[in-house]
């Protein structure tokens, strides 16, 4: 399966901080279509669209990967995308 790309709005139930310095939050639980999601690790990225400050995080729970987007000026989560983690050999 390769990345599919979902672009829907998400409920993220629940954040983790990490790097106690910076205090930088990331999604820890997400419900999509009646189904819990947690995630074990992620990255986050700050992209700038002219004044706009948009949030993108690359999330897995191990099996797959996610990438969410948080508008900062909505205050909503969006699902963009869905991969399969690649397996070791």
């Amino acid at each position: 399966m390769d990345r599919v790309a979902i672009n829907e709005e998400v409920n993220v139930t629940s954040v983790y901080f990490a790097n106690k310095n910076n205090l930088k939050s990331f999604p820890k639980r997400m419900e999509y279509k009646n189904e819990e999601y947690t995630f074990v690790e992620g990255l986050q990225y700050l992209v700038h669209k002219g004044k706009q400050a948009v949030r993108l995080f690359d999330m897995t729970d191990g099996l797959n990967k996610y990438r969410l987007k948080f508008d900062t000026e909505a205050f909503t989560w969006t699902l963009l995308s869905i991969s399969p983690e690649p397996r070791a050999l």
